[in-house]
C-alpha cells in the first residue's frame, strides 16, 4: 500500500456537507459523481494533498443508507492506494482477510476498488484504489 488515497464520509445531504466541509477546510468540492453500482452520489475535496469524499445514499436500500441507519452520519471508510489491486487482494487473502468483493469493481474518481470486510480489520472498513488504465 502506498498511502492514504482518501477518508470516506456517509453524509445526508451532500450539498449542505459540501457547504459545511467548505467553510471548514476553506477548500470547494471539485467533482460530484454518482456511483449506480453502489448505490451512492460521491463530492471530492482536496485538502492539501489529502481528498476527503462525502457519500449520500441515492436510494433507501444503498450501503450508505444502512450505515447512516445504524450509525448516523460521519467517518464511514479509509481508502488506501495500490499499485496492483489483484495482487494486493491475493495478499491480504492469503493473510486471512475477509474482502467485500472478489474482484476489483469500478468505483468513483476512474478508480478500481475493493474492500476489506470490517471484521476482520479491527471494525474498520478499508477500501483498496487502484487507477485504471
Amino acid at each position: 500500500m502506498k498511502k492514504i488515497e482518501h477518508i470516506g464520509i456517509a453524509v445526508k445531504d451532500i450539498e449542505a456537507s459540501e457547504k459545511l466541509y467548505a467553510n471548514l477546510f476553506q477548500v470547494q468540492a471539485y467533482k460530484r459523481e454518482t456511483v449506480e453500482s453502489q448505490g451512492v452520489l460521491t463530492s471530492f475535496l482536496r485538502v492539501g494533498p489529502n481528498k476527503i469524499e462525502l457519500l449520500q445514499a441515492t436510494h433507501e436500500h444503498s450501503v450508505i443508507a444502512s450505515f447512516i441507519e445504524k450509525r448516523g452520519e460521519g467517518f464511514h471508510h479509509i481508502a488506501f492506494a495500490v499499485t496492483d489491486i489483484v495482487s494486493e487482494m491475493k495478499r491480504l487473502k492469503e493473510e486471512g482477510f475477509r474482502l467485500l468483493n472478489e474482484e476489483p469493481t469500478i468505483g468513483a474518481d476512474n478508480k478500481l476498488v475493493c474492500f476489506v470486510h470490517p471484521k476482520s480489520a479491527n471494525g474498520m472498513l478499508i477500501e483498496l484504489v487502484q487507477e485504471k488504465d
